[in-house]
C-alpha cells in the first residue's frame, strides 16, 4: 500500500504532514538498514502515531524520551536484526541532557514556563526538545544530541541565565524530578469525561466540552474526544495546560446522588 493510501482517511494536514515523516522514516530504515528516530512528538502526535502504527501492524519501533516516565518522546524505528539490547545502546548517541545550574542568588526562582519561555524567545525548535525537570538550582533539558550544543551556546546570551553554568551530560546523568502527589476531592454527576475535564481544569461544561474538542485531553496516554467518554478507576486524565490526574476513588454519593471522587495530580 502506497503513501497516498495509508493516509487518506486523515483530515487534518498536520497529521497527514507528521504521519508522512513516520513513514519515510520507515523506508529509510528498511533501505538503510540502521536507526532511525524523529524529533520529539507531543502527547497528541504519540496518539496519533500510535494509533497509526496499531492500523499498519508494524512493530518494530519504541517511543523514547530518555526516562520512564517522560511525556514527550522520539519515535526510534529500527531494522528486524536489531534486539532492545541494541537499540538501548545507541539511547546515548541520539540524546543529551542540557543542564543548567543557576547562580546561587537565582536559584528557586525559575517554573518549567521560565524554561520553555527561554527556548523559545531563542526562536530554537520545540520539537527538537524534550522534557525539561525543574529543581530549585536548576533544570536538566532532554534534547537530541544534534542540537545540544546548539542549546549550550545560546542559553547563556538570555539575562536569566548568565550568570547560570550550562554543560552537557550523558543521559544516565538525569536528575530525575521526584513525583509530588496532590489530593483533590470533586463531587461529579456522573463518570462523563467532560464533567472531570470541568472540575479538573475549574472551568464550565461548555469550555470542558472546547477543551477536549481541542484535543488537549488524553486518557491513559490516548487523545480522547468524545464529552460522554466514561472514566474508570485508576484512568490516567492528561488536560494539557491544566496537569494530569488519576482517579483513586470513588468515595460515595451525595445527597443529591452525585458521586464524590478522590483524584491524585501530579505537582
Amino acid at each position: 500500500m502506497n503513501k497516498q493510501e495509508l493516509l487518506k482517511d486523515y483530515k487534518k494536514q498536520d497529521d497527514k504532514i507528521c504521519l508522512s515523516q513516520i513513514l519515510d522514516k520507515i523506508e529509510f530504515s528498511k533501505n538503510r538498514n540502521k536507526i532511525e528516530y524523529t524529533d520529539f512528538l507531543d502527547m497528541y502526535q504519540i496518539s496519533l502515531v500510535e494509533n497509526f502504527l496499531r492500523k499498519m501492524q508494524f512493530k518494530n519501533y519504541i517511543l523514547y524520551g530518555g526516562y520512564e516516565d517522560a511525556e514527550r518522546k522520539i519515535l526510534i524505528v529500527y531494522p528486524e536484526k536489531y534486539d532492545m539490547s541494541m537499540i538501548e545502546k545507541n539511547y546515548n548517541k541520539i540524546l543529551k541532557i542540557v543542564r543548567i545550574t543557576l547562580a546561587e542568588e537565582e536559584q528557586g526562582k525559575y517554573t518549567h514556563r521560565n524554561y520553555l519561555g527561554g527556548i523559545i524567545k531563542l526562536g530554537l525548535k520545540r520539537e527538537k526538545v524534550g522534557d525539561i525537570l525543574v529543581s530549585d538550582d536548576g533544570a536538566d533539558i532532554i534534547t537530541l544530541e544534534d542540537f545540544s550544543n546548539i542549546l549550550k551556546e545560546q542559553l547563556p546570551s538570555l539575562t536569566r541565565f548568565e550568570n547560570s553554568k550550562i554543560e552537557i551530560h550523558e543521559l544516565k546523568d538525569l536528575r530525575k524530578k521526584e513525583i509530588k502527589m496532590e489530593t483533590i476531592k470533586i463531587i461529579v454527576p456522573s463518570f462523563r469525561l467532560d464533567n472531570f475535564v470541568s472540575d479538573l481544569a475549574r472551568t464550565s461544561r461548555s469550555k470542558a466540552v472546547q477543551i477536549i474538542n481541542q484535543e488537549r485531553v488524553f486518557i491513559n496516554g490516548q487523545n480522547e474526544t468524545k464529552p460522554s467518554k466514561q472514566l474508570k478507576l485508576n484512568d490516567i486524565l492528561t488536560i494539557r495546560g491544566k496537569g494530569r490526574f488519576v482517579i483513586k476513588e470513588f468515595a460515595g454519593n451525595t445527597r443529591s446522588g452525585r458521586t464524590v471522587v478522590v483524584v491524585e495530580k501530579w505537582n
